[in-house]
């Protein structure tokens, strides 16, 4: 009999007080005859001191959402408002039944930029949330709190109620394990990059990419696994919505300038790659293209991502992005001769006139390819002087490239004295012709060395060859090897140069002989002193 007098009484008290909690709602104010209204009744309904959730769903049109879910809904656009960190002021929230929008000509109110489809409209005489915005909400959810995070906006509150410095003790306690976490995972993917990739990189020779880039990268590739974590977790917090908007908005600020660092580097491992297959091949150009595409991928690299760090900031890239493109035209009708000189250095990447370490001739210019930038060609002269020639001027020029030569030619005249006999003269060039074919940097298949010319003072022998060398300098060398041979085998047989002189011949006196050389006449001597040249003077093997 008691126990069914204390159930009756239990259920009075129950009963007592559902009345009068349903009388508190009922007696609670609010209104929806505008748009502030109605913004500010689903929001002061879900406060911590005046949590009402079913008032705060008399915001929501009644046709999409009732009761319960209802409820729900709300509850979810208000965390997906503070989770975003997406401030509402109410004092820039029009406070007139007849607001229409500018744009639509209709009566509705967009709350924020940030969702287009967040916005109130007017049914009656009454604001609510539009059946767009009451649709959308659970999607809107899912995105602010993916993989299973919205679970933990029931479990946290209930750890307790506690306050400190603002804030709830579980609130703190999630700071702290994010912090502690954040600190955790830095030092473990630190040592995973720095003890165990390097080292592999070490044991397979690769020490310079090792020191010189993944080294630098460690940390940063660390930042962008942690921030990523810290954005997705940071919402779940519920902070106040003034901390909270300015935490996301760092958050999401800050992890781009990790990305920028991390691609910034990803870009010297690609030019080491590309400078590896450069190498490779016997072009020269490619070496230089490599340093200029490391440029131009740092540079999109640094944009792109100082893009992606306004957009986060909520700056508008899109309006900067027209701006930018209508002043690229300005800019580029005010440089029309830096982008003919940019595409002037793509035709020579292209069509390969020349590369770098070639000698060339250009109008006026002579010298050696040092450089291939973008807007010009550095070129070092033969007078140790450096000339920046315009890409836009020197592909409109004929180019001479001397670098291209498979044979550099050498033509010279040898001047015999007027007195040197003719078996003599046939002798001396059947021994130029065996210099040329025992060197080991001349064309063997093609030269001319004949008696040439019968000049004012000279007999003269011209001696036309090529040499097979890749440089100047070795160029030069050959020559100096070869005018050698040729003064040593003039001197061997007796061979006088001629050089311009005027000759006075007098009488011989019995007792004083004449100013001419005596040459040997015999054809098998001078054959056998040729032979003995020959034998005893073979030129040096250069190769």
């Amino acid at each position: 009999m008691m126990r069914i007098v204390l159930c009756i009484i239990l259920c009075f008290c129950v009963s007592v007080q559902l009345l009068a909690q349903k009388n508190i709602k009922d007696t609670l104010e609010y209104s929806l005859v505008t748009p502030y209204h109605t913004v500010f009744t689903h929001l002061k309904y879900l406060q911590d001191d005046s949590y009402h959730p079913g008032i705060a769903a008399k915001a929501l049109h009644p046709e999409y959402a009732e009761g319960e879910k209802a409820e729900n809904l709300a509850i979810q656009l208000k965390q997906i408002l503070d989770g975003r960190g997406i401030y509402i002021d109410l004092d820039e929230i029009p406070r007139t039944t007849e607001y229409k929008d500018s744009v639509t000509n209709k009566y509705r109110y967009y709350l924020t930029k940030k969702y287009p489809d967040l916005y109130l409209e007017r049914v009656g005489k009454r604001w609510y949330y539009s059946g767009k915005t009451i649709n959308s909400i659970p999607k809107w959810h899912s995105e602010v709190y993916p993989f299973g995070t919205n679970k933990l906006l029931d479990l946290l509150p209930s750890l307790g109620s506690t306050k400190i410095l603002g804030l709830y003790a579980w609130q703190l306690i999630g700071i702290l394990f994010l912090i502690v976490m954040s600190f955790l995972l830095h030092k473990l993917f630190t040592f995973l990059i720095e003890k165990v990739i390097i080292q592999v990189l070490l044991r397979l020779g690769y020490k310079k990419l090792a020191d010189e880039v993944v080294v630098p990268v460690a940390k940063p590739i660390s930042f962008l696994v942690i921030f990523p974590l810290l954005i997705l977790l940071v919402p779940v917090l519920q902070l106040p919505i003034t901390m909270s908007e300015y935490v996301i908005l760092a958050l999401r600020a800050i992890w781009p300038v990790f990305a920028i660092v991390f691609f910034y580097r990803l870009v010297d491992i690609v030019s080491i790659y590309l400078s590896k297959l450069a190498d490779k091949t016997e072009s020269t150009l490619d070496d230089q293209l490599v340093p200029l595409l490391r440029k131009v991928l740092k540079t999109f690299v640094v944009v792109v991502g100082g893009l992606f760090i306004l957009d986060n900031l909520e700056f508008d890239i899109t309006g900067l992005i027209a701006g930018l493109s209508i002043g690229g035209l300005a800019f580029a009708l005010a440089a029309q001769d830096t982008i003919k000189n940019f595409f002037g250095s793509l035709m020579i990447f292209v069509d390969r006139p020349f590369q770098v370490g070639d000698w060339i001739t250009s109008g006026n210019v002579d010298g050696t390819v040092e450089e291939v930038g973008f807007r010009s060609t550095r070129i070092r002269t033969f007078r140790n002087s450096l000339m920046y020639i315009p890409n836009g001027v020197i592909t409109n020029q004929m180019i001479d490239n001397h670098g291209l030569r498979v044979y550099r030619r050498f033509m010279t005249n040898i001047a015999l004295t007027y007195d040197t006999p003719p078996d003599l003269i046939e002798v001396f060039v059947d021994g130029l012709k065996e210099i040329v074919k025992k060197h080991s940097h001349t064309r063997k298949d093609y030269y001319e060395i004949h008696f040439n010319d019968m000049a004012d003072s000279s007999l003269n022998v011209l001696f036309y060859i090529f040499f097979q060398v890749p440089t100047w300098s070795e160029e030069l060398r050959a020559r100096h090897e070869i005018l050698l041979q040729i003064v040593r085998l003039a001197e061997a047989l007796g061979v006088n140069f001629a050089f311009p002189t005027q000759t006075l011949h007098v009488e011989t006196f019995p007792e004083k002989k004449g100013n001419s050389p005596q040459y040997i006449k015999s054809t098998p001597d001078l054959k056998k002193k040729l032979e003995d040249y020959l034998n005893s003077n073979k030129p040096p093997d250069t190769q």
